[in-house]
């Protein structure tokens, strides 16, 4: 009898492949939808009549409302197993974007903002549970990346859009008028997913009794996450509170006149272009040779605030893609590595988890920097960005993540 193992498994690869490539097209428009508004939302904001200090709250609270609500939604996700149905939520309040042309002042337009960025809390660990699930056909870091590239296409392509009509139009409103346009794309491309894929947790089936990962988690810890993720979750803030922020750089840049205000936005696209090609790159790395490839991250975001603070412009610009290659490892093998560490059962949880840490060490890294700055000196920025840095690496080599290798 002809052995059809082989068959199935290239079937399954390439169903993997197809739901990866779908999700990334989502993610494509969805970026071009939210990151061609988030360069000019400040400036809109006081042009409807609200100040500096409007501009910072609303940025500061949609960030953290952000990251923060993934624990409630991840919990709800594997409590409800609702995936596709939270993920179309989350997508689907990306409208409040290009409605923004709508905006009559400043507290409707802060107001759509927030919404935005809730949508983004809601649909993250959904999503990323239904690419977790995909990602084990192909390599978790591959399909990852795969995925981190998709999105940082949409990435660079939001602000050029923007401002391309920005500058033939001359006003906000054409602006975001045009936004209508890709996020409609991504809601199609978003359920033409859910109908080719409507169980995506098929494509990634456990033997009864046993977890993916056998050798982390003992069937006593399928019902509840493994002590190795809570390491996991301190390596990740002090990983990310000291990786140096690109608005503080840009500030930099801006008040030390190193870099013209035309020239800013251009070096946010080139760390953006460098994040999408790292992470294909370093996916394919964790896949080969499993979770030490994680001490990269803080490896090379400890140059980075020296390089882009401490010099001249061409400095600077080395200090961003330093920065485009950790930001790329963030979104792929950080993210694949949940999967690896926990059981399907428990990964919504675990991914809420992950990025409300995420969206912590991200805002009080970005705070005390910022006051460091502001009230010390550049050598103290350094100098905390080291020390967290230092610690991730700490963490890292004690709880032994260099031996432990990617799921296969």
């Amino acid at each position: 009898m002809e052995d059809k193992k082989p068959e199935k498994r290239k079937a399954a690869k390439g169903s993997a492949y197809r739901l990866i490539v779908l999700m990334g097209m989502v993610s494509l428009f969805g970026d071009v939808t939210y990151e061609g508004a988030r360069s000019i939302t400040g400036p809109y904001l006081a042009v409807l009549g609200g100040g500096a200090a409007i501009v910072g709250l609303v940025s500061g609270l949609g960030d953290f409302l952000g990251y923060a609500l993934r624990l409630a939604s991840g919990y709800i996700a594997d409590r409800t197993k609702a995936y596709w149905p939270l993920t179309f939520t989350g997508y689907a309040l990306i409208f409040a974007i290009p409605a923004m042309a709508f905006a009559g002042n400043w507290k409707i337009a802060a107001l759509l903002i927030v919404l935005e960025r809730l949508g983004k809390a809601i649909r993250t660990p959904a999503r990323d549970t239904i690419l977790s699930h995909a990602a084990k056909e192909v390599g978790r870091g591959w399909g990852f990346g795969l995925h981190e590239l998709f999105d940082q296409i949409g990435a660079v392509l939001g602000p050029l859009i923007f401002t391309t009509v920005f500058i033939f139009r001359g006003n906000y409103r054409q602006g975001f008028g045009i936004l209508w346009i890709p996020a409609a794309l991504a809601m199609l491309f978003l359920a033409r997913a859910a109908i080719k894929m409507p169980s995506p947790e098929k494509l990634e089936i456990q033997k009864a009794g046993t977890g993916e990962r056998a050798d982390i988690l003992k069937e006593e810890e399928l019902k509840k996450l493994p002590r190795l993720f809570w390491f996991y979750a301190i390596f990740t803030f002090f990983s990310v509170a000291g990786i140096m922020h690109f608005q503080l750089i840009a500030f930099h840049l801006k008040v030390q006149r190193l870099a013209p205000d035309v020239l800013i936005p251009v070096l946010y696209i080139i760390e953006m272009a460098v994040d999408g090609g790292a992470a294909l790159v370093m996916g394919k790395a964790y896949d080969t040779g499993g979770m030490r490839f994680l001490v990269i991250a803080p490896l090379l975001s400890l140059p980075v605030a020296w390089l882009s603070l401490s010099g001249g412009f061409g400095l600077a610009v080395a200090g961003i893609a330093f920065l485009g290659v950790v930001i790329g490892i963030h979104e792929t093998i950080m993210r694949a590595a949940i999967a690896d560490l926990t059981v399907t059962a428990k990964r919504g949880v675990a991914y809420g988890i992950f990025n409300t840490v995420y969206g912590l060490a991200y805002l009080v890294g970005g705070v005390t920097m910022g006051l460091l700055y502001e009230k010390v000196s550049i050598a103290g920025v350094v100098a905390f960005s080291a020390v967290m840095e230092a610690l991730a690496i700490s963490v890292f080599v004690l709880t032994g993540f260099s031996r432990l290798k990617a799921a296969r």
